[in-house]
């Protein structure tokens, strides 16, 4: 019988469910799980996004308690700043306080030395007197009349008495005389009051020698400490003082703080009485500038009038609108003219040294400053430092003052000057130096460009200014052709506003001018007394504005040579003519050059009026003001007209090193040895 198959097992529904079953039960079966997937992973979820969440609250805690911690430090160091600035003041008022105090021990120590001497002249008047009336009872007494006195020199004892009875002979006499109670020795009375006024003597001679070494020990500590304290002066002077003041071959007097010099050379002269400074100040007047139609030019040593609102000033007894008084700084306004500007300090930029140099950008809104090594820029609205440069190649042995910076005209670039001798071109936006410009062979004091921004001009202590294309780097050097004896180191250039000359001052008292297109120097400007520290142009380049160590500013009117009636043919060498002297001879007493230009330029206006040295002046950008620092620690604003003080601003506890008036008008700048600079606005009432 056949074999045969139920249909059923055949049928496609049968076929496919056996062939789905078989296929599955292939496949390799998993661990089992461990519980019911489905009910957990939204729970896996919720606690990841709630551990992501408590880690952000946790960061943003972290985040605001570290910008609080931020806030709170900066705090404490604007305090920090603030009790610093406040200690220095105090210990400039506390140097004050212990030179009036070492003043007035002096004075005492003096006082107490003359009584010393009336008291031991008195003294020995007395012990003289006192000695005088002891010796005259016995003196007047007959020669061989025993008065209760030593026997005479004749009156031996007998031989055969003892000693004993030979002692008392001396003391008594034979028969009726004076019983034991007067039997003591005159003499011995009066060596008794002889021993106690010389024992009297010798403790009062004791007390005035002792007291004469600690005075002789007090006046060495004094000279020491003394000797101390104008080292310590003159390390500061000497970190301080931007450029070297070199005189050896003007030989100063100092007279009642007035720097005078003689005409004759090598000849010295210290007056020290009131006829012998009228004697030197008439002997150092000079002609006044040929074609100065303005006021007759003062001499170097002052006695030319200075304002009176100036001379013997009581802050508390002038008028309230005469003044203007800040928390560390004040302004006085001359009551002689028409009060016209207001002046307020707006900020203070400490730094880590002397500030050198303050410079303005072309449109007013960046200020540069130069300290040791580094050169800082800031803005002047805001306040904020900008950007520090500092040459990382630089040698890191010794000081490097940054002596002078100028912004090129468009702001892009910055130029400084430093005393390794060499130029840097910092790209501000990149803070990297661009080019660097060698060539001088000392300090570099002064730089400027020009308003194209083509040409910078240096002045350097190795008596050349420099010419220097900002594209080719190539070099024009303006040179200095003076005797070896006399130094001429440039203290400043300046660059005049078409672009045609170039002004620079020096050591030698003149201030020369040369030719950009030729290198030709064209005018020697004579008149200073004392080394030119700073140049400014006139903003029509027809005048100059020149300040000294004479304690001077004087204005110079060039417009001869700006309009072109001048030769412009190179002056000859000043050695040509013999060695030139601050009194313009050529050492034999005969004047070679008068005060003013060899081309017809005159000395207009001089401004006087500073108690110290003239470290720095300025134009303002109108004309109308010409602005003077000086080591007296105050700046002053003349009139540029008529040379009359408007005010005279004290704010530093320094010397004021720098200046700059900003392009953009009412901005002044202020850099000073107190390690400060400062932004003071000013306009016109």
């Amino acid at each position: 019988m056949p074999f045969s198959i139920p249909s059923r097992a055949f049928s496609p529904t049968a076929i496919m469910s056996s062939s789905i079953y078989n296929h599955r039960s292939l496949q390799p079966q998993g661990p089992p799980q461990a519980g019911p997937v489905s009910a957990h992973s939204p729970a896996r979820v919720s606690d990841s996004l709630e551990s992501i969440r408590q880690e952000f609250d946790l960061i943003s805690q972290e985040l605001t308690m570290s910008r609080t911690q931020k806030d709170e430090f900066e705090n404490r160091i604007h305090a920090q700043i603030n009790e610093l600035n406040h200690i220095k003041q105090m210990v400039y008022e506390l140097e004050n306080q212990h030179t009036k105090a070492r003043q007035q021990y002096d004075d005492e120590n003096a006082r107490l030395r003359a009584e010393i001497v009336q008291l031991r002249q008195a003294n020995q008047a007395q012990a003289q007197q006192v000695q005088a009336q002891v010796m005259t009872p016995h003196a007047v007494a007959p020669p061989n009349v025993n008065v209760n006195g030593p026997p005479p020199p004749n009156s031996l004892p007998p031989s055969n008495a003892s000693p004993h009875t030979s002692h008392a002979g001396m003391g008594t006499h034979t028969g009726a005389g004076p019983g034991p109670a007067y039997g003591e020795p005159p003499y011995g009375y009066r060596s008794r009051e002889e021993r106690e006024i010389r024992d009297s003597r010798d403790a009062r001679d004791r007390e005035i020698r002792d007291r004469e070494i600690r005075d002789t020990r007090d006046m060495r500590d004094t000279r020491e400490r003394e000797q101390r304290e104008r080292e310590r002066d003159q390390r500061e002077r000497d970190m301080r003082d931007v450029k070297r003041i070199k005189t050896e071959t003007r030989p100063p007097v100092k007279n009642n703080d007035r720097i005078e010099y003689s005409h004759t050379p090598g000849h010295k002269s210290y007056p020290s009485e009131a006829s012998s400074s009228t004697a030197l100040v008439q002997s150092s007047s000079v002609p006044p500038p040929s074609g100065s139609a303005s006021t007759s030019f003062p001499p170097a040593s002052g006695s030319a009038p200075i304002p009176a609102f100036l001379d013997d000033l009581a802050l508390d007894t002038l008028p309230p609108e005469y003044k203007k008084e800040g928390t560390d700084w004040f302004a006085i306004f001359n009551p002689s003219v028409k009060r016209v500007l207001d002046v307020d300090l707006k900020y203070t930029f400490a730094h880590e040294s002397v500030v050198c140099c303050v410079r303005f950008s072309a449109d007013g809104k960046y200020l540069a400053t130069g300290c040791n090594r580094t050169a800082q820029i800031y803005d002047t609205t805001t306040g904020a430092k900008a950007c520090v440069l500092n040459d990382d190649q630089a040698s890191p042995v010794g000081d490097l003052y940054i002596r002078s910076v100028c912004f090129s005209p468009d702001g892009k670039y910055l130029a400084t000057g430093a005393e390794d001798k060499t130029i840097r071109i910092w790209e501000i936006a990149k803070r990297r130096i661009r080019r660097v410009f060698e060539g001088h062979t000392q300090e570099i004091y002064s730089l400027d460009f020009s308003k194209n921004g083509r040409l910078i001009v240096s002045g350097s202590g190795d008596r050349t200014a420099r010419i220097w294309d900002m594209e080719t780097g190539m070099q024009k050097v303006l040179e200095i052709n003076e005797p070896d004896g006399v130094d001429a180191g440039v203290t400043s250039v300046a660059i005049s506003p078409d672009g045609r000359l170039v002004a620079a001052g020096s050591l030698d008292t003149i201030v020369r001018i040369w030719e950009v297109s030729t290198g030709n120097l064209i005018e020697r400007l004579r008149g200073h007394r004392d080394s030119v520290y700073s140049v400014a142009f006139t903003p029509d380049g027809k005048g100059i504005v020149s300040g000294s160590l004479d304690k001077t500013l004087k204005q110079w009117d060039i417009s001869a040579l700006v309009s072109g009636s001048s030769r412009k043919e190179p002056l000859p060498p000043s050695s040509a003519n013999g060695p030139t002297t601050p009194d313009g001879s050529n050492g034999s007493g005969v004047s070679r050059n008068k005060d003013g230009g060899e081309r017809g330029s005159v000395n207009t206006l001089n401004f006087t009026g500073h108690k110290d040295y003239v470290l720095s002046v300025a134009v303002s950008h109108d004309g109308n003001w010409v602005v003077s620092g000086s080591k007296d620690r105050g700046v002053q604003f003349w009139e540029q007209q008529t040379a009359a003080v408007q005010l005279m601003l004290q704010g530093h506890k320094n010397s004021v090193i720098s200046i700059d008036l900003s392009p953009a008008g009412g901005i002044l700048a202020t850099g000073s040895g107190d390690m400060q600079a400062r932004i003071w606005t000013y306009k016109t009432l």
